[in-house]
């Protein structure tokens, strides 16, 4: 909303300059009308004129821009500039009549002969994608791919090259090779079933669009944002926190695990030094992923942080303004998210998190998004099951360390 904002700040602005160029103007013209010749002072009424239409022409250009941001911000996916094209015609169609799409526009399911449904248009497609990375802080820093196939795997190199000094002509020695690591991250199924009155689906005037992109967006990042973080891997994503954990360092830690740091104190922060462990923790990062790194926590856990000090005496959680003029969350100048699905504090839990998750944690999408229209189910509603296939894993166990509320 800040170019809205902006937008009408720009106008409101013109609209100052214009009156004040016209009492001036007046002003001008009236002082001057008693020593002036005629032909001076209808000059300076033409270019008064001239100046006024220009105006006028700036206006109307701004208003127009206005009106499109206004569009924009009302309908979610922009809708309302693709409500010509075909594609939205013919969904438009299929939403509020049941009339059957073209071939090319129906999805086939799976596991049945029989049509899985609607192929959204793109423009409702990237509406909700767009509320699924506002909503999911983990979706926000991850890395997203988009596949066709079922899986998505990964070649993750473990450990380093290994090297040796030699004089010109002394004998070279084979050095280690590092270990390739296979990952593969399989898509699920995920569905969502919102329903509207025919009265509504009837009505002209009615966003089905936009109701559609909120509805099925809103529904999907709730079960995405629990999923990256805790899901069990099994018909679903596998969160980050369903890993296996060892407190041993990247270079000799098992295969599929992540590090963890204890707070030395079971289900609580360390009574005597609380933020040791957080500054422990962000600093078994390697330097590679310290530079883009983000921290995790459920927001009572954030809280316990806000209330922490460091040596200087300055609260560990501050905020900064980043580039886009938001005011941003951070511990160790690094960005601080609330994850609702982080843990509470309790013994054993795992209730902070922090590493470069663009490299430690990868999102595999699908290309397309249906839904199918079940006008008989519930009556007088319509039910309209969409559906999306998406996956996730971990892609990198050095990039992501975690804090173990345990004292072993």
């Amino acid at each position: 909303m800040s170019d809205l904002a902006e937008i009408k700040g720009l106008f409101e602005a013109t609209q100052k300059v214009a009156e004040a160029a016209r009492q001036k103007a007046e002003e001008a013209t009236a002082k001057s009308a008693d020593f002036i010749d005629r032909d001076t002072l209808k000059k300076m009424e033409e270019d008064l004129a001239k100046k006024m239409s220009d105006m006028d022409a700036k206006q109307a250009a701004m208003a127009a821009k206005l009106d499109e941001a206004q569009t924009k911000a009302n309908r979610p996916g922009g809708a309302a500039q693709h409500v010509d094209s075909p594609a939205a015609k013919a969904f438009d169609a299929y939403i509020r009549k049941g009339t059957e799409p073209q071939l090319d526009e129906k999805a086939m399911a799976t596991n049945v002969n029989a049509d899985g449904g609607y192929l959204v248009p793109d423009v409702m497609r990237d509406g909700i994608q767009t509320r699924l990375r506002r909503s999911s802080p983990v979706r926000a820093v991850a890395s997203v791919v988009s596949i066709s196939g079922g899986s998505y795997e990964i070649l993750v190199e473990r450990g380093d090259t290994g090297f040796a000094w030699a004089g010109e002509t002394e004998t070279r020695s084979e050095t280690d090779s590092p270990t390739v690591n296979r990952i593969t991250i399989t898509r699920h199924e995920l569905s969502a079933m919102p329903k509207v009155s025919q009265r509504l689906l009837d009505e002209a005037a009615f966003d089905v669009g936009g109701w559609l992109t909120g509805a099925i967006g809103d529904r999907f990042s709730r079960a995405e944002a629990t999923a990256f973080v805790s899901g069990s891997g099994y018909d679903q994503p596998k969160g980050f926190l369903s890993y296996s954990t060892a407190a041993t360092a990247d270079e000799t830690r098992a295969t599929a695990a992540l590090q963890h740091r204890l707070t030395g104190t079971s289900g609580a922060f360390d009574a005597t030094a609380p933020a040791d462990a957080l500054v422990h923790l962000f600093y078994d990062l390697q330097g590679a992923y310290q530079a883009n790194a983000s921290w995790m926590a459920k927001n009572t856990v954030m809280a316990k942080i806000a209330t922490m000090k460091d040596a200087e005496g300055q609260y560990l959680i501050r905020e900064i303004l980043n580039a886009s003029g938001n005011f941003v969350r951070t511990i160790m100048g690094r960005p601080a998210y609330i994850a609702d699905d982080m843990p509470e504090i309790g013994a054993g839990s795992l209730s902070v998190a922090v590493g470069d998750f663009a490299a430690g944690y990868t999102i595999v999408d699908g290309p397309q998004i249906s839904i199918l229209r079940d006008p008989f189910s519930a009556k007088p509603h319509v039910l309209f099951y969409a559906t999306k296939r998406v996956g996730g894993g971990v892609s990198d166990f050095d990039a992501i360390k975690v804090l173990k509320f345990s004292n072993s």
